[in-house]
């Protein structure tokens, strides 16, 4: 099962260690404990809302950019665990804007519909 908390504690792990910083200066930071912030980042904890924003502000990111990062990791992570559609002839396929409700147009993000078509 894809968790969540896994998925967002990486994109916020990878985004802190990118900018070269430490788990003490970003929970001092976002006024967080160092413990917790930590187990935050290896998905153990999930983050309430308010924290989330307090960390993306620590780190100086949106917190929409980091949920669009999530959401990217959730859909390749999907992809990869449900090789069901390889099962199912292309033919019987629905779009993915048809599969997916409320789902945007192809042309907004190709590299998803590259990903599911390979």
């Amino acid at each position: 099962m894809i968790l969540l908390r896994q998925l967002l504690g990486d994109v916020l792990r990878r985004l802190r260690v990118r900018q070269g910083r430490t788990l003490r200066e970003v929970s001092t930071l976002a006024r967080v404990s160092l413990g917790y912030l930590s187990e935050v980042e290896r998905g153990q904890k999930e983050a309430s809302s308010e924290l989330l924003a307090s960390i993306c502000g620590a780190l100086g990111v949106p917190l929409s950019q980091v949920l669009r990062e999530v959401s990217d990791q959730f859909a390749l992570a999907e992809l990869q665990a449900a090789p069901v559609l390889a099962d199912v002839p292309e033919h019987e396929r629905l779009p993915l804007s048809e599969t997916v409700p409320g789902s945007m147009s192809d042309s907004v993000f190709p590299e998803v519909k590259d990903m599911v078509a390979a």
